[in-house]
């Protein structure tokens, strides 16, 4: 299996984290949306969504899924990437899809521990943990339908990582 592994979820949930010891474990490459973005624009997410609104970082989003899209590579998505059908069919149909699940409360827990990690801006104006229940309950409905396979990424990276290499592995090989 060489194809690329899309991990998907809300912000806070470890895709970067996760997917850079995924990426070391498999041997594979790591490429995270965000990070070309900010790369290719020289611009932070926050600033893209100045100036040229949520469609314009959207349509951004959906050009870095497919720029960083290759082989043997673990790529990290921004948390509204499935808003989108066509990136959810691109990513079913080019990779093995990757729902990385966390609670509100643990995805508000680590958000306020690192808040530079969140250098989005806030999409309801809410506090922090209603914005999250809000902004999950919405996605999550998008995140299991695009998902091949839904991880409990609550627990410290590694276990995670063990959790998705063992979901990759074929049904018969157990």
């Amino acid at each position: 299996m060489n194809q690329p592994i899309y991990l998907i979820g809300a912000r806070g949930c470890g895709k970067t984290t996760t997917g850079e010891a995924l990426a070391r474990a498999l041997a594979y490459s790591f490429a995270d949306t965000d990070r070309w973005l900010l790369e290719q624009t020289q611009m932070t997410v926050a600033e893209v969504v100045e100036k040229e609104g949520w469609p314009g970082f959207r349509d951004r989003e959906s050009q870095a899924l497919q720029a960083v899209t290759a082989p043997a590579t673990v790529v990290a998505t921004g948390g509204g990437m499935v808003l989108r059908e066509e990136n959810r069919e691109y990513m079913r149909q080019h990779g093995v899809v990757i729902y990385l699940s966390v609670p509100v409360a643990v995805l508000a827990q680590r958000l306020e521990a690192f808040p530079e990690e969140g250098q989005r801006p806030t999409l309801t104006g809410k506090p922090m943990t209603e914005e999250i229940a809000e902004v999950l309950a919405v996605r999550d409905v998008l995140y299991r339908a695009c998902a091949h396979h839904v991880i409990d990424a609550a627990d410290a990276p590694a276990s995670v990582v063990s959790r998705i290499i063992a979901a990759l592995q074929p049904a018969h090989a157990s």
